[in-house]
């Protein structure tokens, strides 16, 4: 951004968020190399009803990465799931398999 004229902008409207991303006025964000984010695994039975979720938390992706990552989780763990705020929540109790995975891609696991 250095050149241009350019000012700080914040906002918690995602509408307004896509609107200055397209216009070119607000830069996407870029992924942090995998070997530099430390992941925190944990279960998790107090979102869903009680219900046990494993949450991957502490990846800085931008948002399509993440949710590729989920979706490869998801298939992986063969459960259902979803990725937000920069954390993936998979049903069920599958510490281990995304463990194994994020490690063989490079993250470091905590």
């Amino acid at each position: 951004m250095s050149g241009r004229n350019s000012k700080l902008i914040y906002t918690t409207d995602p509408a307004e968020a896509r609107r200055l991303r397209e216009s070119g006025e607000m830069p996407e964000g870029t992924d942090v190399p995998a070997g530099k984010q430390t992941i925190r695994i944990s279960l998790d039975r107090k979102r869903r009803r009680g219900k046990t979720v494993t949450v991957a938390s502490g990846f800085e992706l931008t948002p399509a990465t993440l949710e590729n990552l989920a979706k490869e989780l998801k298939k992986r763990c063969g459960a259902g799931g979803k990725a937000a705020g920069g954390e993936i929540e998979i049903q069920g109790d599958h510490v281990e398999s995304i463990r194994e995975t994020l490690r063989s891609k490079g993250f470091r696991v905590a």
